[in-house]
């Protein structure tokens, strides 16, 4: 044997018997794929956490929420806040199902003309809240919250594939940190569905950009499963499909059944459980009508926006559902919608997304609601950051340190305490 041998033989052994060589890591490498999300997925968490930690802050120095109905804004302790008012009802149905019967009247003269159903509220969210719960054991709550933030996770990365797609990935680690100090960004980590949708929808927006017409399809028949807003979505995805399907170069590209599976499938989850509730309630109409004489909520074409934007401007508060703080808040943010737009429209996005956006705020707008909900109803229109993303990409990280932290910590106001406890979220 030569002598190379000889000392390769020996650098192979160790002494023990154990083979040389360079030894493996122990740590676990994340795939590949996922490397890209970790600077979003960081950014957005350490900013909610600075956020959330404000909000605690902010409860106990009031000390109000002990003194409220644990259904209402209380609880024994801060954190049972978050699974307060609809969250309520989503626990009640996680819980204990459904109950879709006739609607039940109520007595003339009040603002309520029907008894509020929990068949108000979309299953999947619900649903995911039970199965948790069951294979965890952690309760119904804690799941509720643990569903919120893993969903949270999914949506800040959708967030980001998005942007980065079409502005690069800093701005898309940008977007993802906007999205959590955004006003009404306070829901994102509590026991409500605004992270599930913005999950779906982003990943929805995100495969109709890369032409996976089946994902899309997919994923909007979960939207439809989740709350009655992703109309929106479905419109916009089957939008997008009939375009891609008229344009020749695009039946090539993508070929005839992609895009008409998307159109099919988009639909079908939401129109399921309209046609199941009314069914159950024997009025084919029953979830709307539950949702107009139940919760006062309806598309009005824009007459009680409008009426709000009329008192609130004369420092009135003769309106429905009147809320100081929130509603002046809403007020600011329909006042930045038209620049918001503008500015999206400049960045020249795809149909997809310019439709989603445009027919999300369309709806909040025009529908009778809690106007000091509108940050709230307006958190899906993640689109509407990607301008702003893109603008504040070009500044150096520790000027983007200093706005993300003076943001962090006042979202813990303006989108974590002013919704939950100056008004109803």
């Amino acid at each position: 044997m030569s002598t190379a041998s000889r000392d390769t033989e020996a650098d192979s052994v160790l002494p023990d018997g154990q083979a040389d060589g360079p030894r493996p890591s122990r740590r676990p490498a994340l795939p590949a794929g996922a490397r890209p999300y970790v600077p979003a997925l960081a950014l957005y968490c350490v900013t909610k956490l600075v956020g959330l930690t404000l909000f605690a802050w902010l409860l106990e120095h009031a000390g109000d929420y002990r003194t409220k109905d644990p259904r209402f804004g209380g609880g024994a302790h801060w954190w049972d806040v978050l699974g307060t008012w609809d969250g309520w009802w989503y626990l009640q149905v996680a819980g204990h199902g459904y109950d879709p019967k006739p609607l039940e009247p109520l007595a003339p003269g009040g603002l309520f003309t029907v008894a509020q159903n929990s068949v108000a509220f979309f299953p999947l969210y619900p649903g995911l809240i039970r199965g948790v719960s069951e294979v965890t054991g952690i309760g119904l709550f804690g799941s509720g919250i643990l569903v919120s933030v893993l969903a949270s996770l999914v949506a800040a990365a959708g967030i980001y594939a998005v942007v980065a797609a079409l502005a690069g990935a800093r701005a898309g680690v940008i977007a993802a940190g906007l999205w959590a100090v955004v006003p009404g960004a306070g829901v994102e980590w509590a026991v409500y569905t605004e992270s599930l949708f913005v999950a779906i929808a982003a990943w929805a927006c995100y495969s109709v950009m890369r032409g996976r017409w089946v994902a899309a399809g997919l994923l909007c028949f979960l939207a439809g499963l989740n709350r009655p807003t992703s109309a929106a979505l479905i419109g916009a995805v089957g939008l997008a499909a009939l375009v891609t399907l008229l344009r020749p170069a695009g039946r090539r590209e993508h070929r005839v059944a992609g895009p008409l599976y998307a159109m099919i499938a988009a639909p079908l989850g939401l129109l399921t459980y309209i046609g199941w509730v009314g069914l159950g309630m024997g009025d084919p109409t029953g979830y709307f009508t539950l949702q107009r004489e139940g919760w006062a909520h309806y598309f009005d074409w824009g007459a009680y926006t409008g009426d709000v934007l009329a008192n609130v401007a004369v420092g009135r508060g003769d309106y429905l559902f009147a809320y100081a703080t929130p509603d002046l808040l809403g007020v600011q943010i329909v006042i930045a919608l038209p620049f918001l737009i503008a500015l999206m429209l400049r960045r020249k996005p795809p149909l997809v997304l310019v439709a989603y956006t445009l027919a999300g705020i369309v709806t909040v707008l025009g529908t009778q609601q809690m106007f000091g909900n509108t940050s709230r109803y307006l958190l899906p229109a993640f689109p509407l950051l990607l301008a702003p993303a893109a603008a504040l990409s070009r500044l150096k990280w520790p000027s983007l340190a200093v706005f993300f932290t003076t943001a962090a910590v006042a979202s813990g106001w303006y989108a974590h305490y002013v919704i939950f406890e100056l008004g109803i979220p």
